[in-house]
This record gives structure tokens, C-alpha cells and sequence, in this order.
């Protein structure tokens, strides 16, 4: 079962955001965003609580309803349990952002299963088994907005990370079927795919390989995980409402 951090909770009702890897990185610049356009929110994370909570308060803070709950996405009894309790909670999910990832980076042919597993399990397998969760409840309500963050290394790959851009252009299929199936219910699916985004993951590189970085991109400088949210929000909104099947790649123009 999920552990959940509650918030105190704001009056009316409003839409429901349920945003994995919510903590951090793009997954907290989506929360934040929806929280701004009037979702109520929740944040599904890993294990950092001290960061699940202070996301919740700042959530709190720009007027949303907004709890936090504990799940590791790949195990599917878990995402299940937490849906229901994020449906208890806050009400029926209208708008899944799956942001949850990981990466253990190493050149394929000295790749350990282990860490080829694991990327595949939470990064793919853990967003197939969040839009399962909530597929029942989108086609129930006749409606609802699935975004999912798949990256531009699973459109075009990239040397040691064989099993990020396997999961991530997994991704991308899985949207694109996923999009099939449940259009005729009024539900859209839809992809981003981030270039080189400033987060806690790339702070980590030394100064001169992001210098490199942001000198292959046409637009000079690596992006923030605010620019992805303003798409993801986009794609959630009711101006995106005829949009469905797409990835849309957030790169500064990396691989155009």
C-alpha cells in the first residue's frame, strides 16, 4: 500500500493532476504548473519524503488541493492500491503526467542485466502500468489528458545508454497505441520528448560537458524544466483538446 503525505486540502473542487516523479526535476515543474492552472494535485515519488513534502506545501501554497504518495511505479498492485487512494482522496484523475525515471548508464556490451531490467521496469513498464490503473476511470468519465515523458535519446538514441533509450522510445510506442484505443472515448495521449534539461541529473556533470551540451544545441543553453512543463500543460488543457498521438520533442532545436 502507498504512503501517503496529505495536505491540508483547499475548498471547491477542481480537476485532478496525478503526476509521477512529482518530487523533482520536470516532474515537480508539471505539478507546480497544473497546480497554477487550477488542478488539484498528486505527486507520486520514490523515497525522497523530505521532497514529496515540500512539494506538497508548495502546491498548497499556489492554491491546490495536494497529497503525496509513496509507490514504486513498477510494481503494478502498488500503482494500483495508490489510485484508488488518490481517487479517495482528491477525486478522479483527469490529467496523468508519468515524469517518474531513472538511469543506469553504461556501454551495452558490459551492461549488467540487472540495471538493463530495472530502466525498462520503471521508466516503461511503470507508465504502462499507471495509464492501466486509470484507463478504467478515463473511459468511464468519457475523458481525460495522459502525458507521458518519454526523451529525444529514444527518437535517436545515444552511446551508453542503451536501456534509457530503449525504455524511452518504448515510451513513445506505448503512447501512440494507448492513443488509439482510447480516442473514441474522448481521451488523448500524447508524448514529450526533452533534449538536454537543466535538473538535479545534469547539475551532477562537470561544467565543461555542459558547456558541450549546450553547444550542440541551435538555441545555445540547455533548457528548464519549466519550458517542458509549459508544454505538458498545454497538452492537458482543453486548447489541446483535438491533439493526440504526438510527441513533441522540447530540445532547442538538438535534432530538427
Amino acid at each position: 500500500m502507498a504512503e501517503r503525505i496529505a495536505g491540508a486540502g483547499q475548498g471547491a473542487a477542481r480537476r485532478v493532476a496525478l503526476v509521477t516523479g512529482g518530487s523533482r526535476g520536470i516532474g515537480r515543474a508539471c505539478a507546480e504548473r497544473l497546480a497554477r492552472d487550477g488542478f488539484d494535485v498528486g505527486v507520486i515519488y520514490a523515497g525522497n519524503q523530505q521532497a514529496a513534502e515540500g512539494c506538497v506545501r508548495a502546491l498548497e501554497g499556489l492554491g491546490a488541493r495536494a497529497a503525496a504518495y509513496r509507490c514504486d511505479v513498477a510494481d503494478a498492485d502498488a500503482v494500483k492500491a495508490t489510485v484508488a487512494q488518490v481517487t479517495k482522496d482528491l477525486g478522479p484523475v483527469w490529467a496523468l503526467v508519468n515524469s517518474a525515471g531513472i538511469t543506469r548508464d553504461g556501454l551495452f556490451a558490459r551492461m549488467r542485466d540487472e540495471d538493463f531490467d530495472l530502466v525498462l521496469d520503471v521508466n516503461l513498464k511503470g507508465t504502462f502500468n499507471m495509464v492501466r490503473a486509470l484507463a478504467r476511470n478515463f473511459m468511464r468519465q468519457r475523458g481525460g489528458r495522459i502525458v507521458n515523458v518519454s526523451s529525444v535519446v529514444g527518437l535517436h538514441g545515444n552511446a551508453g545508454q542503451a536501456n534509457y533509450a530503449a525504455s524511452k522510445a518504448g515510451v513513445v510506442g506505448l503512447t501512440k497505441s494507448v492513443a488509439a484505443e482510447l480516442a473514441g472515448r474522448g481521451v488523448t495521449a500524447n508524448a514529450v520528448a526533452p533534449g538536454f534539461i537543466d535538473t538535479d541529473m545534469t547539475e551532477k556533470l562537470p561544467q565543461e560537458v555542459r558547456d558541450a551540451y549546450a553547444a550542440r544545441i541551435p538555441l545555445g543553453r540547455l533548457g528548464s524544466a519549466d519550458e517542458v512543463a509549459g508544454v505538458v500543460a498545454f497538452l492537458v488543457s482543453d486548447a489541446a483538446s483535438y491533439v493526440t498521438g504526438e510527441v513533441i520533442r522540447i530540445d532547442g532545436g538538438l535534432c530538427m
